[in-house]
């Protein structure tokens, strides 16, 4: 896939978005020395242990200077340090007694104690955030830290989802005995949009060749991604893989060694556009999703995705397959806070009932031998 092009977004309408620029400190961050606690700054080299008290420091309010070493300002968290002090020393050390202090025994007096140093957490000229990272709510507040309104991020793709088939029936519309419903469109909709995708468009195309070549050089002339559920086997009415070679679009793969979802389909349009096409069984098409779509977005957009996370299986579970296999999973606590994974294979992969309640599935080698439990296994989340 082709890396999709960066955009400049409002701050706030970035969340999610993959960074294309280094962040880099406005100024020392922090930008003064800072108190830490709420108490009273001093200078730790005053000899004393009783002070009184000349002013109060408030966070947000130029910094004060301090008079005399025998007296102390107050300060609040957050606030600049008072000149000519260098110890915070907080309110629960010391008594107060109408406009004097007097330390606990238990109280340090300490240089910097309780300051966080100007330039201790970033300076200029050195990134704070690198290109490509993701923007969540961490990465958002370093970026309006630099005093930036705007930030360069890639531009999500335009991504179309695409079902093919005479037997699907819309959810509201009278159904025959002969008909199913539309679900798979659904499903891998709500999953785009779940991950944050927006640039969201459906159709519905029928198993007829012009039809199918015309609205497919439709949605390739204005789409970046063209996700297909159905059509992609070697069935009379599997007419996709032709269609999209007449239209010029390069079959990259087709059919993967893996359990369910063999015949997963994928190419590249002659201006770059991205074409999945996967099984049009239930379960093969949100697995295919998860396991090759979701990532291949978040790599175009310049981000690594992140890895699977990795689960022990709460039983053991033969499958005897000479392919990879995907199986779905609920998870559980295990002991020494662990995770487990409750296998729950489907009956066929037109069962998608019993993929309600799973979080995701296994990846499982081809292997003879049942896998024993606790054996170990990356899980993609839906």
């Amino acid at each position: 896939m082709r890396p999709l092009p960066s955009e400049l977004r409002p701050l706030g309408l970035s969340i999610g978005r993959t960074l294309r620029q280094d962040v880099y400190a406005e100024r020392d961050n922090p930008p003064f020395d800072r108190v830490c606690m709420d108490g009273i700054a001093i200078r730790s080299d005053a000899g004393r242990r009783s002070f009184s008290i000349e002013a109060l420091q408030p966070a947000g309010a130029p910094a004060l200077s301090l008079s005399d070493p025998a007296h102390a300002i107050e300060v609040m968290t957050g606030a600049i340090m008072p000149r000519g002090t260098d110890c915070v020393i907080p309110l629960e050390e010391y008594d107060l007694s109408e406009r004097s202090v007097a330390l606990k025994s238990d109280s340090r007096i300490e240089r910097f104690r309780n300051v966080q140093r100007r330039g201790a957490d970033s300076q200029p000229g050195v990134p704070m955030l690198r290109a490509g990272m993701r923007l969540g709510a961490p990465e958002i507040a370093v970026v309006a830290s630099a005093g930036l309104a705007s930030v360069n991020v890639s531009r999500q793709p335009s991504v179309v989802v695409i079902s093919t088939g005479n037997e699907l029936i819309e959810p509201g519309e009278p159904i025959q005995e002969h008909q199913v419903r539309r679900s798979n469109a659904y499903a891998v909709l709500a999953a785009l949009d779940e991950h944050g995708f927006e640039r969201l468009a459906n159709d519905h195309i029928a198993d007829e060749e012009p039809i199918l070549r015309e609205r497919l050089a439709r949605h390739l002339a204005e789409q970046d991604v063209l996700i297909l559920s159905g059509g992609v086997s070697k069935g009379r009415f599997d007419l996709v893989p032709k269609v999209l070679k007449d239209l010029q679009v390069e079959q990259v793969f087709y059919q993967v060694a893996q359990r369910p979802g063999m015949p997963m389909w994928f190419g590249i349009g002659t201006e770059g556009q991205a074409v999945f096409g996967l099984p049009g069984n239930p379960v093969s098409t949100l697995m295919c999703l998860s396991r090759y779509v979701l990532p291949a977005l978040v790599r175009a957009m310049g981000s690594a995705p992140a890895p699977p996370e990795q689960v022990a299986l709460a039983e053991s579970l033969a499958l005897g397959r000479k392919l990879a296999s995907f199986v779905p999973v609920s998870l559980r606590a295990a002991a020494a806070g662990c995770t487990a994974a409750v296998p729950r294979s489907p009956n066929g992969s037109g069962d998608f009932l019993a993929l309600a309640g799973t979080v995701g599935f296994i990846e499982l080698p081809p292997q003879r031998e049942p896998f024993p439990q606790g054996y170990v296994a990356a899980l993609y989340r839906w």
